[in-house]
């Protein structure tokens, strides 16, 4: 394999990684890198919201005499990375980009960054997400508003939109994100990046600074996940996360490879899941990402995927009842303007009456259209859909009315279909057009088949070309 050349802040993790397990560089020298640079263009974007160099500096010491001394090392050893604002990290609030959380100080690390320190990852900063992470948009009264480092016209994705514009401008090459809704997935594809919502029950997760347990739905459709420049990162940084942490029932002790697959691996290929139409851009990159799968020998067939319709409606239902029951006085009494507007958007979407019945007739369909899925993905082990029917949004798009909402949540169903069943689902861009507007596919694979989605996720990559990091536009 070729040395990684050029300045540091341009290296992926695992090209990081091995330079410093091997001496070839320091941690240090990376962490000064990763700070150094989000000294430069942070201040443009606004991706991360909190920092403290001295801290990141002292582990990377500590990276690097971990080094000198011999010890055993991590998959990202020294690799300077981000966290999210709405997980716990010791010292630190876990403000969700609410105003009155900004003190909300954690007094342990949540699953997922004693994972990542386990691993040897250093921690840079954290990054910015929207007020109560409920947004495909990045902007929030307590830390404002996240750019799109590839077009700050457009939204560089919700929840974990900080994530990604730190990623793509530069300021690591690996993040950490989340996705209830898209929110892993959404972000990659805004800002051309690879993004994986891991399977239910593969990431743990668990907040100890939340006054009480997270909602059925949240604890079924909510996981962890990696963004990153590069697929091989999302792999590395997946692996790294999914340690088994006690806090964490729903976790499930699955290998990171499954059993080899027949070949050749079958991919359902549906641009248009819901039959109701889909942007003619996104309609080609489904196309071009399905031609380069065929040549790497996949089989390749374009199918129409089962209860799709029914899948997003059903996450619709259950996520408003959730919401309307816990966070909706919330959002009224400590929100921001934005998500505010943003929320009623949602809340006239959905049903204008959900009771027990309803949220319970959810609950049931959801078992039959993911065991409808299960039995499709027999025949079919990955499928090509869109990320979002539409290309990455204009900023604030979600702040122009119900009816506008309306149509930003029909195009958003590619992304809450997948969170209802739990499957992994994988961002991945197919290019990036001369004005900055990133384009992209999601892969889907069955439960607890990352590995088949990152391996065709790779086969993209390879034929897009995408080059990133960049400096701001």
């Amino acid at each position: 394999m070729a040395q990684a050349t050029g300045p540091l802040w341009k290296w992926d993790a695992v090209d990081l990684a091995a330079a410093i397990a091997t001496r070839r560089l320091s941690s240090r020298e990376a962490v000064q890198a990763s700070l150094d640079r989000m000294q430069a263009v942070n201040p443009k974007i606004n991706a991360v919201v909190e920092s403290r160099a001295d801290e990141a500096l002292a582990a990377a010491d500590a990276a690097d005499r971990a080094v000198a001394a011999g010890d055993a090392l991590g998959p990202l050893h020294g690799v300077p990375v981000t966290i999210k604002v709405n997980v716990d990290q010791k010292g630190y609030a876990t403000s969700n980009g609410i105003s009155a959380f900004a003190d909300l100080q954690a007094p342990s690390d949540s699953p997922v960054v004693v994972n990542w320190k386990k691993a040897g990852a250093v921690i840079v900063g954290r990054t910015n997400t929207p007020a109560f992470s409920m947004r495909w948009f990045t902007d929030n009264a307590l830390y404002g508003q996240t750019l799109n480092p590839l077009n700050a016209k457009l939204t560089p994705g919700g929840s974990s939109g900080g994530a990604a514009a730190a990623v793509a401008a530069g300021i690591c090459p690996l993040a950490h994100g989340n996705d209830y809704g898209g929110s892993v997935r959404y972000p990659a594809y805004a800002c051309g990046l690879a993004g994986l919502r891991p399977s239910f029950g593969r990431v743990p997760a668990y907040i100890e600074t939340a006054p009480r347990e997270r909602p059925m739905t949240a604890q079924l459709m909510s996981v962890q996940g990696p963004l990153a420049r590069r697929v091989r990162d999302v792999r590395t940084g997946l692996a790294a996360m999914t340690a088994r942490d006690p806090r964490d029932p729903w976790w499930v002790p699955a290998p990171l490879q499954g059993p080899a697959p027949a070949r050749p691996i079958r991919v359902a290929v549906c641009a248009d899941p819901f039959g109701d139409g889909v942007h003619p851009d996104v309609k080609s990159a489904i196309g071009q990402a399905a031609g380069w799968l065929a040549d790497a020998g996949y089989a390749v067939e374009e199918v129409a995927v089962p209860r799709a319709v029914e899948a997003a409606e059903h996450w619709l239902t259950l996520v408003m009842s959730d919401t309307r029951r816990g966070m909706a006085g919330a959002i009224a009494e400590l929100g921001d303007d934005a998500i505010k507007r943003a929320y009623e958007g949602m809340d006239a979407g959905a049903p204008a009456e959900i009771g027990f019945t309803d949220y319970m007739a959810a609950l049931e369909g959801r078992t039959t259209v993911l065991r409808t899925w299960s039995l499709f993905q027999e025949d079919y082990p990955l499928v090509l859909m869109p990320v979002s029917m539409q290309p990455p949004f204009e900023q604030v798009a979600d702040q122009q009315g119900a009816n506008a909402f309306a149509g930003l949540l029909q195009a958003q169903r590619p992304l809450t279909m997948i969170n209802l069943m739990g499957l992994p689902g994988m961002s991945v861009a197919t290019g990036i057009s001369a004005d900055g507007t990133a384009m992209g596919v999601q892969i889907v694979g069955q439960r607890f088949r990352e590995d088949l989605c990152l391996d065709a996720a790779e086969v993209v990559e390879a034929r897009a070309g995408v080059s990133l990091p960049i400096d701001p536009r």
